[in-house]
């Protein structure tokens, strides 16, 4: 049976609109700098995989409190307070300039020492190109070409220096040797980018890119996120994005606790607004059940991405009854001291086409 990679979605209270009614803490604690160390701290220690952050241009739907604080922002100051934790924010592509979510996602890796990661996003509220002051992008279609044209772009400026292209030679004032950077000489159907970087090569070459299939062609992608109602719906799902060298599903979760149970504890936040359904395996139920359901989902994915209910409540669960459990029956193994976020999930190391080719 497959090792499973762990991810944990951390972005505000929990997955449900309304989780901030539960939490254990007062809405004004998602710009609390203590408690994202001490969420860090956790998540690291109980022995997940990576966490995930979500974001967008614009606040989310009510009934969730309105403004966060920027996953990179975010992703950083945890990549100071966490050494093996893996770091994957989520930036949009449909607005954002590429060459400054390449830097961003670069210094990212350096600050981690190669524990970077993204999930490619895109924003489909035109209200967004007036914060931006661009063109309103509207459709499947021109999603997947922003998506596309940026994904490109990222990698090409991450592979415009070479990885010795750094000398740092004092003694005769030499930082870099020019001829192993390089200009990327991009252009695309909505904009141009020359190039090169003007951050170093990640220390893993390239972050690890998470997609959804529906907006970025899974072989693009390293690690291809798929929704399935069931485990049939996921294992067609996981067929369908088998160009990707890696499938995370997306899974919803609302663990019992000691005080309610997951059903009780879903029941209650409907009474604020539904949980709305986004096409996720979703479980609700005992730990023992949820090993049960990631053993089945071992023999169809390389890794999932649990969506808690009320993060809160959910964490210490998943830290005390589950993710023992899966270290235990070998489902998952947590990530060891020194590992890039590439060789932890098991991928090839990302090659330079300019230093193969010669430039």
């Amino acid at each position: 049976m497959t090792s499973l990679a762990v991810a944990l979605e951390i972005d505000g209270a929990g997955a449900h609109p309304a989780a901030w009614r539960r939490a254990a803490h007062p809405p004004s604690g998602h710009f609390d700098p203590g408690r994202l160390r001490a969420l860090g701290e956790t998540v690291e220690r109980s022995g997940f995989t990576a966490v995930t952050l979500e974001d967008d241009l614009l606040p989310g739907p009510a009934p969730a409190p309105a403004g966060r604080i920027g996953s990179l922002e975010r992703a950083a100051f945890l990549a100071e307070v966490t050494s093996v934790l893996g770091l994957v924010p989520v930036v949009s592509t449909t607005y954002t300039e590429p060459f400054h979510v390449s830097s961003a996602l670069a210094a990212l890796d350096h600050l981690g020492h190669g524990r970077a990661g993204w999930i490619v996003g895109s924003t489909e509220n035109p209200a967004a190109a007036l914060a931006w002051d661009r063109p309103v992008v509207t459709g499947e279609a021109a999603l997947r070409r922003e998506a596309a044209d940026a994904l490109r772009v990222v990698r090409a400026l991450w592979d415009s220096w070479e990885d010795d292209a750094v000398v740092r030679d004092v003694a005769t004032s030499r930082y870099l040797d020019r001829d192993r950077v390089h200009y990327i000489d991009f252009v695309g159907e909505t904009y141009s980018v020359k190039g090169p970087a003007i951050v170093p090569r990640p220390p893993q070459g390239n972050p690890v890119v998470f997609a959804a299939p529906e907006l970025v062609d899974p072989a693009d992608a390293d690690v291809a996120l798929i929704s399935g109602r069931d485990l049939t719906a996921v294992a067609a799902a996981s067929s369908l994005a088998s160009a990707a060298p890696l499938r995370f599903a997306e899974v919803e979760v609302a663990l019992d606790t000691e005080a309610h149970s997951g059903a009780e504890r879903v029941a209650d936040l409907a009474r604020h607004g539904p949980w709305a359904d986004r096409g996720r395996l979703r479980f609700v139920g005992d730990a023992p059940g949820f090993v049960r359901l990631l053993a089945d989902l071992a023999r169809i994915v390389d890794g999932v991405r649990l969506h808690p209910l009320v993060l809160d409540e959910d964490l210490p669960t998943l830290a005390r009854s589950v993710l023992p459990r899966l270290r235990a029956e070998r489902l998952a193994a947590a990530p060891v001291p020194g590992q890039w976020l590439r060789s932890t999930l098991g991928l090839a190391a990302a090659t330079n086409p300019f230093a193969t080719t010669g430039g």
